[in-house]
């Protein structure tokens, strides 16, 4: 793994917003625009390299799907910080019908500096809502296609996704597959995520129609969900947590109408209710309870830091959070902090690795269960926010 500067392409701007990544530049607190498609650097890396890495992804995701059967038998939702047993009993409910529902993709974030005998160590899996889709699947294999015409990349992500959906289609109910995002997103990134997928979708053969999630009405007559033109929303996919799904106002009616698969509901979710399970920070904890010492995992826990306030400093992240938010670093030797304004998991520190002044966090892609690409962003600081950069790679 190495880290290579080189000019970007005259009009970089305009070919990457043409090919979905509507959001090119980040706004900074002192009001600048900065790239966060950064290709005045790319990543390289060697091919045995990247085998071993898709290696690491699998074997992390069939861990975590150990670690969700865990959680359900042995009755852990508390931990997840799921104190709702109507949500913990549709949450175990949609596991153990796992196979009758779609389920199209995850993200793993991973410490990984190319050192021989350092192994890539999980740091988050986010398996509900995650983005940067489109550059990681698009944009970057343009790129590649027109500075790198003879390299590789990890990425085989639009080629899983179509197959995915194709695979599944058996799964979803009659009638149009909608695609939803929600208003809020003032950059774009969620828009043209669900576009993305939705494009997938069609290139399988599904029929779709797209909506934002404030704009899903209910019907009071049918009880049912219904989108602008008053049709039944029968399967949805929803680029929306479901940890907000569920106590929004609407909650008590997605959780009435959740079509867990054998046609005991109404509207079916995408990704299913089961992926809560995969994407709170609280998976790391039990991950590491289950497998103490594996070679790709951190040390963490949910009752506090314990010895890593002293052996090497710890991270306390928010069950819930995302982009960094709410996270704090606390370096060994300070005093041990349990937080009490929210939830956290408390990680072992793994500083992320510094390449020519920047921290790097590989972003690791599954479809279904297989591994499917890669995607890069580097950060100023410890925590990758919402300042970091997208860059892209090859495989030499």
């Amino acid at each position: 793994m190495r880290r290579h500067t080189i000019t970007p392409r005259p009009d970089w701007q305009r070919i990457v917003e043409e090919q979905g990544v509507v959001y090119p530049l980040t706004r900074y607190p002192d009001d600048t625009l900065r790239p966060y498609w950064d290709e005045s650097a790319y990543y390289s890396f060697s091919l045995p390299e990247v085998e071993a890495l898709e290696e690491v992804v699998e074997e992390l995701h069939e861990l975590c799907l150990d670690a969700a059967a865990f959680i359900v038998a042995e009755d852990r939702f508390a931990s997840l910080g799921i104190t709702d047993r109507r949500v913990a009993e549709l949450v175990a409910d949609s596991w153990r019908r796992r196979a009758e529902q779609p389920s199209l993709y995850g993200r793993f974030d991973l410490r990984y500096d190319g050192t021989d005998g350092t192994p890539a160590k999980l740091l988050e899996y986010n398996a509900d809502t995650p983005t940067s889709l489109v550059e990681a699947a698009s944009a970057q294999w343009f790129w590649m296609e027109e500075r790198f015409p003879r390299a590789d990349q990890w990425n085989s992500l639009h080629e899983r996704l179509v197959d995915g959906w194709r695979k599944q289609a058996h799964l979803l109910p009659p009638g149009p597959l909608h695609f939803a995002h929600s208003e809020a997103d003032e950059l774009g990134e969620d828009l043209m995520t669900v576009a993305y997928l939705r494009e997938t979708a069609e290139q399988a053969g599904i029929a779709t129609t797209a909506l934002s999630v404030e704009a899903i009405g209910w019907d009071e007559l049918s009880g049912r969900f219904v989108d602008e033109q008053l049709g039944f929303i029968r399967a949805c996919f929803k680029l929306y947590p479901w940890e907000w799904l569920v106590t929004d106002r609407f909650g008590e009616h997605v959780m009435d109408t959740l079509d867990n698969g054998g046609g005991t509901g109404t509207t079916c979710w995408i990704e299913p209710a089961w992926k809560m399970l995969l994407s709170n920070k609280a998976l790391l904890a039990i991950l590491w309870e289950r497998n103490p010492g594996h070679p790709n995992l951190l040390p963490a826990y949910l009752d506090g830091p314990r010895e890593l306030a002293t052996t090497g400093g710890y991270v306390a992240k928010p069950l819930l959070g995302r982009e960094g938010a709410g996270v704090s670093v606390h370096e060994a030797g300070a005093a041990p902090v349990v937080r009490t304004d929210e939830p956290c998991c408390y990680q072992e520190l793994a500083p992320l690795p510094d390449f020519d002044g920047n921290r790097v966090v590989l972003g690791a892609w599954v479809v279904g269960d297989e591994s499917a690409g890669l995607g890069i962003r580097e950060s100023a600081g410890l925590i990758t926010d919402e300042y970091a950069r997208f860059l892209p790679h090859i495989i030499t």
